[in-house]
């Protein structure tokens, strides 16, 4: 039986292998056998609504209306945000501004790379 390496994120070792994947059956993480060391970075990897990468700077379109606290305009759907910022160690939210709302921070489940 080959051996297997152990989970990156939880660290036990009984990992099994999945099509191309490896798969924890304790925490559910899945990864590819030799990626374990090359993404072992401590920032999470943000994604867009359509699992698209975002970095800052990037442009972002908001999918649907959505209200926005302490002011009585609504973010329409359609909304550019321009050059967002990524919260550290937050891989579901992110910072900006739009044309009438500055200090935004928005979750990544909302938005799609423009």
């Amino acid at each position: 039986m080959p051996a297997y390496p152990a989970c990156p994120q939880c660290g036990l070792d009984d990992t099994y292998p999945d099509g191309a994947q490896l798969v924890c059956p304790h925490c559910a993480h899945e990864w590819v056998a030799g990626e374990s060391a090359e993404n072992s970075s401590d920032e999470p990897i943000v994604r867009d609504c359509n699992g698209n990468p975002l970095a800052a700077g990037d442009t972002v379109v908001v999918i649907k209306d959505l209200k926005v606290r302490g002011s009585s305009i609504p973010l329409k759907q359609g909304s550019l945000i321009r050059n967002i910022r990524l919260v550290p160690d937050d891989a579901e939210h992110i910072e900006g501004n739009a044309d009438k709302i500055k200090g935004l921070v928005l979750k990544t489940c909302f938005l799609r790379k423009a």
